[in-house]
C-alpha cells in the first residue's frame, strides 16, 4: 500500500477520482451517457471533447518543461494557426471542399511549427531565457493573428472543417481521437526511444549532458518546435469548435492551464524527470474542475481564484517536502507510542 501511495501518479489520480465523486453526488447525471443517432453524449463525453486542445498544448509543454524551459506563447500560436486556416478557407471558392480544408489545416499547423522553431532558436542558439523568449511571441503572436484576419473575427461555414472539433467517429468525438493519437505518438517517441532519456538528461544538467556528448541544443530546439506544432493543432480544434478565428480570445490563458496540468501530473518545473501519463491525468483534472466550477455557479470573475485554491491544495499534497514532514511526524508519534508501551 505504501508503494502505491508513493507512486507519482497516485495523488493526481486520487484528485481526479475525488472530483468525479463530488460531481456525481452533487448531480447524478454527471456520469450518465446517452446515445443519439449512434453518438455518445453526456458531461463526461463533453470533458473528453473539450480537453483535446488543452491535451495537445500540455503535451508540448511537458517536453519543454522537461528541458528546464517554459513556453508562454502557446495561446498566441493557437490564435495564429486558427487565423491562417480560416483565412485560407474564407478566401477559397470552395470552402466545403475537402482539399481546401486540408490545405488550410496543413498551412496553419506549419506556420505554428515555424513559430515553435523560432522559439527554440531564441532559447537554444541565441541563449535567451525561455520565459523572455516565449513572452516575446506571446505578445506579438496575437498581433500577427490580428494582421492575418484584418483585425476582425473571421467566420466561415465549412462542414469538413467543423468536423474536426464537432464531428463523431464510432460514437466518440473526433477531437478525442486527435488527442489520443498525439499522446500515443509522443509517448512512443519519448518512451520507446533514447530521446526521452536524453531529454531528461538535458533537463537535469544541460552542461553535463553536453560534455557527455548529448546534443542538448538540438533537443531543446526540437522540444519548442513540437510545442509549437501541437499548439497549432490545438488552434485548429479551437477554431473548428467555434467556427471562427478570434485573435484575442483563442487560447487565452491556456498556457497557464497547461502548466498547471503538467505540475498536477507530477512533472517538476525544475526540469528533468517528466510524466506524460501524469500530464494526461492533469488535463482531465483541470477540465473536470472547470466543469465543477461552472456547475456550482461560480462567477467567471471568481473562477480563477477557485481554480487556484484547488490547484494549490493538490500541489501541496504532492509536495515531497510536505510528505517528508508528514513521515517525520508519523515516525515521532510511533516512537512516543512505543516508549509509552515500554514504560508501562
Amino acid at each position: 500500500m505504501k508503494t502505491i501511495v508513493q507512486h507519482r501518479l497516485f495523488w493526481p489520480i486520487a484528485a481526479l477520482i475525488v472530483l468525479i465523486i463530488v460531481n456525481t453526488i452533487a448531480r447524478p447525471s454527471f456520469i450518465s451517457i446517452t446515445v443519439q443517432n449512434g453518438q455518445l453524449y453526456g458531461p463526461l463525453i463533453d470533458i473528453l471533447r473539450n480537453s483535446a486542445p488543452l491535451m495537445l498544448v500540455a503535451l508540448g509543454m511537458t517536453l519543454v518543461i522537461a528541458t528546464r524551459g517554459i513556453d508562454l506563447s502557446v495561446g498566441a500560436i493557437m490564435a495564429v494557426s486558427g487565423a491562417v486556416a480560416l483565412t485560407i478557407i474564407q478566401g477559397s471558392s470552395d470552402p466545403n471542399g475537402l482539399g481546401t480544408v486540408l490545405i488550410a489545416i496543413v498551412a496553419g499547423v506549419l506556420v505554428a511549427l515555424v513559430l515553435g522553431v523560432w522559439n527554440g532558436f531564441l532559447v537554444s542558439v541565441v541563449g535567451i531565457q525561455p520565459i523572455i523568449a516565449t513572452l516575446v511571441l506571446m505578445l506579438a503572436g496575437r498581433g500577427i493573428a490580428l494582421l492575418i484576419t484584418g483585425g476582425f473575427i473571421t467566420t466561415i461555414n465549412s462542414e469538413p472543417y467543423r468536423f474536426m472539433a464537432q464531428g463523431y467517429v464510432f460514437g466518440f468525438p473526433f477531437a478525442l481521437y486527435v488527442s489520443v493519437a498525439a499522446v500515443v505518438v509522443v509517448s512512443l517517441i519519448e518512451r520507446r526511444t533514447a530521446l526521452g532519456v536524453l531529454t531528461e538528461a538535458v533537463g537535469i544538467n544541460p552542461e553535463a549532458s553536453r560534455l557527455a556528448g548529448v546534443r542538448s541544443r538540438g533537443i531543446i530546439w526540437a522540444a519548442y518546435a513540437v510545442s509549437g506544432l501541437l499548439a497549432g493543432l490545438a488552434g485548429i480544434l479551437y477554431s473548428s469548435n467555434i467556427m471562427a478565428a478570434d485573435a484575442n480570445a483563442a487560447g487565452l490563458y491556456i498556457e497557464l492551464d497547461a502548466i498547471l496540468a503538467v505540475v498536477l501530473g507530477g512533472t517538476s518545473l525544475m526540469g528533468g524527470k517528466f510524466s506524460l501519463a501524469g500530464t494526461v491525468v492533469g488535463v482531465f483534472t483541470i477540465q473536470t474542475l472547470k466543469s465543477t466550477i461552472t456547475f456550482l455557479g461560480v462567477p467567471p470573475a471568481v473562477s480563477p481564484l477557485f481554480l487556484a485554491i484547488v490547484v494549490v491544495i493538490v500541489v501541496l499534497v504532492q509536495s515531497q517536502r510536505l510528505r517528508d514532514v508528514s513521515n517525520r511526524i508519523s515516525q515521532s508519534l510511533r516512537n512516543r507510542r512505543a516508549n509509552s508501551e515500554v514504560a508501562s
